[in-house]
């Protein structure tokens, strides 16, 4: 099912979240901020002003410095060679400018085998990726990524935020939009909430959730598609009165994938591929509530994991809505009923009755015949 077709865009919102699940912003895709790129960029001329970081000389650097500017990149990355010129003149300039404060540009060659653990611990999957760590930083620090435009005034009006952060001119903040904008121009958003209403045919189709970016080259083998399903439902939004009337059977059938996880190997390539069979439910209550029909879909869900190597990590969601439909409703007898149905009972233990004792009466009439006879012994 296509976005244009489904219309996506229109009825579909995204909220990022940060690595705990907090709300860090609301990502709207009619104002998201454009990765522009300096196309005509020459070379820099002269030593290279940003640091080469490694594994065994990251930790030490970044004690060093009170803010550390890290481009982690792939040398074969596209976006990756156009920003290169880009990044080591913004260093060059941010040192002209401030040779006193505390704060480098360096980057990470996550190809090189004496810095690509680094890549794997900070759970880099996309090139170029610019992260921010401060001297203060402890383990369970979060470290913002940079989304901004990719040029030399971009970069270090943003990286001067930093530096008036150090000499407390301005409050110290983990999201910083340099351009006034009202689009963050870094934060500390890692996932992402879903969220939204799409119209579907009542045929089989499929839901596709992967990673796509214009300015970014994908490593599939660390990208990272666990998940949680909040709530997924079909059909019409059900009242309070609604989920009163239904059945238990039937209301937990209606959000079957509701508060799951799923996660994914680390170090695999994960698909996760969820398989939902829909029902329509026909509940009609007895006359005497007067309350109307209620119509609800439920669904059972059957989840699987693909893990190769190769294979793009996303998450797909095939629905099936049978063209069947599951009427339920609940009848009174009337009176006569139940007094046929008790006379029956009746009846059938005075029967019963009878039958044990007929067999007990004759059991003990040839007792006394064998007594009479003198065969008891």
């Amino acid at each position: 099912m296509g976005t244009h077709d489904a219309g996506l865009s229109a009825r579909v919102s995204k909220v990022r979240l940060d690595k705990n699940g907090r709300t860090v912003g609301r990502h709207d895709d009619t104002k998201q901020k454009e990765i522009r790129h300096t196309t005509d960029e020459t070379p820099h001329e002269g030593p290279a002003i940003s640091i080469n970081l490694n594994t065994d000389i990251f930790e030490p650097t970044h004690q060093k410095y009170d803010i550390m500017l890290v481009n982690f990149f792939a040398p074969w990355c596209h976006w990756c060679q156009r920003l290169e010129p880009v990044w080591e003149k913004s260093g060059a300039t941010i040192m002209q400018k401030h040779p006193d404060a505390q704060i480098i540009l360096a980057k990470v060659d996550c190809t090189h085998p004496s810095s690509e653990s680094l890549c794997i611990k900070y759970r880099i999957d996309a090139f170029p990726t610019i992260l921010v760590f401060r001297k203060d930083d402890t383990g369970k620090s979060e470290h913002e990524s940079y989304h901004g435009e990719r040029s030399i005034p971009a970069i270090t009006g943003w990286a001067e935020n930093f530096v008036k952060q150090l000499k407390r001119e301005i409050p110290k903040t983990r999201t910083v939009d340099a351009d006034k904008d009202g689009q963050a121009d870094s934060h500390t958003g890692v996932g992402c909430m879903i969220s939204g209403l799409l119209h579907v045919q009542k045929a089989p189709g499929m839901l596709v959730i992967q990673a796509k970016s214009d300015g970014h080259e994908f490593n599939w083998e660390t990208m990272d598609v666990s998940h949680t399903a909040n709530h997924l439902s079909f059909g019409p939004f059900l009242s309070e009165t609604d989920w009163m009337v239904m059945p238990p059977h039937i209301a937990a059938s209606v959000g079957s994938l509701d508060d799951k996880s799923y996660a994914s190997d680390q170090h695999v390539p994960t698909t996760h591929e969820h398989y939902v069979k829909v029902v329509k439910h026909e509940v009609k209550p007895p006359s005497a509530w007067k309350v109307n029909s209620v119509q609800a879909y439920g669904y059972t869900v059957h989840s699987n994991n693909i893990q190769k190597s190769g294979e793009v990590p996303t998450v797909r969601l095939n629905y099936d809505i049978l063209p069947i439909v599951v009427e339920f409703s609940e009848k009174k007898q009337a009176f006569y009923h139940f007094i046929t149905q008790l006379c029956a009972i009746v009846g059938g233990v005075f029967t019963v009755a009878g039958i044990v004792a007929s067999i007990t009466d004759k059991g003990i009439n040839m007792v006394k015949k064998k007594q009479e006879l003198g065969k008891l012994g």
